[in-house]
């Protein structure tokens, strides 16, 4: 009952944020997620016996998140500056994260616990931080509200169906080492349903965005979804691809996140979320999805 609650509460949270919010305000949304699911991470890692670098952790994404919020402007094309300035500044501080987590590291005691420190600390920026700053620049896209929208209902469709036929029919453990209570069953379940729900969706992509803003629903028309590229009929495969694709990286994302916890000997995350565990628990999949439909706008828009 707790699970059904926070959701009933979370999810149109999350619509309405993505619909509304100025990029300013999404940014902060997505970075303070970005911090409550790292923190959880830290928690983490020190079950490996690693010490991670929490405070400047928090301060290095904390400034990442600021500048993609101050490079985000105004919504422009596909590939275009605007995704320039984002892959800059992402790989800018990717390649800095090790550097200066490995100065930090040179103040501690015991020199041996600095480039594991390190290590946690800069892939804990590259897992969470930046995924979720590539959905804020998702949104900067002309159809970027939609294409969140989209993504959230694959994503979601995609875990309900595998959480309840995995747990009704499921009997083909997928994978017992990591995580136990995965099925076959489930996998397969939650593939058709996200490629169902994607299409559908896609079908009726026009009339759906005509509605939110005949509803004063999105904060500006440039977010709504223009008629070219989503209703094409021809490109109905493509939809379909995309859905695999992201269904099958939600999928690994859960798995990676379920290994982490195994290692470590925890069952949640953390518990800020009732009945879903910690914030890592609850966008474990999106970590993973989100780059896939990162990248799918610039490669829409190539010839």
């Amino acid at each position: 009952m707790q699970r059904v609650i926070t959701a009933l509460v979370l999810i149109p949270l999350v619509i309405l944020v993505i619909l509304r919010a100025p990029i300013a305000v999404l940014a902060a949304v997505a970075g303070m997620v970005a911090l409550l699911a790292i923190r959880e991470f830290m928690e983490l890692a020190q079950h490996y016996e690693v010490k991670p670098f929490p405070v400047a952790t928090y301060v290095f994404v904390g400034i990442f998140f600021i500048t993609v919020a101050v490079l985000g402007g105004q919504p422009t094309g596909k590939l275009d500056f605007r995704g320039l300035q984002f892959v800059i500044a992402a790989t800018l501080f990717a390649a800095l994260a090790p550097f200066a987590f490995l100065t930090l590291g040179m103040k501690r005691e015991g020199l041996s616990s600095s480039y594991p420190a390190a290590g946690a600390s800069t892939f804990a920026f590259v897992y969470v931080a930046v995924p979720m700053a590539m959905l804020v620049d998702v949104r900067m896209t002309p159809t970027g509200a939609f294409m969140l929208i989209f993504l959230m209902v694959v994503v979601w469709s995609g875990d309900i169906f595998a959480y309840f036929i995995g747990r009704s029919i499921g009997k083909h453990k997928m994978s017992p080492r990591i995580s136990p209570k995965k099925t076959w069953e489930g996998a397969a379940a939650s593939l058709l349903a996200s490629v169902g729900f994607g299409t559908l969706l896609f079908h009726n992509s026009v009339s759906i965005s005509a509605f939110l803003i005949g509803n004063h629903l999105l904060v500006d028309h440039q977010f709504g979804l223009q008629p070219d590229p989503w209703t094409h009929e021809s490109e109905t495969w493509q939809i379909v691809v995309l859905c695999v694709a992201l269904n099958v990286a939600a999928q690994l994302g859960d798995l990676v996140e379920s290994a982490i916890k195994r290692g470590a000997d925890v069952k949640d995350s953390g518990s800020i979320l009732p009945g879903h565990g910690g914030m890592l628990d609850r966008i474990d999949a999106m970590l993973f999805a989100i780059p896939v439909l990162w990248i799918y706008p610039m490669w829409h828009g190539l010839p």
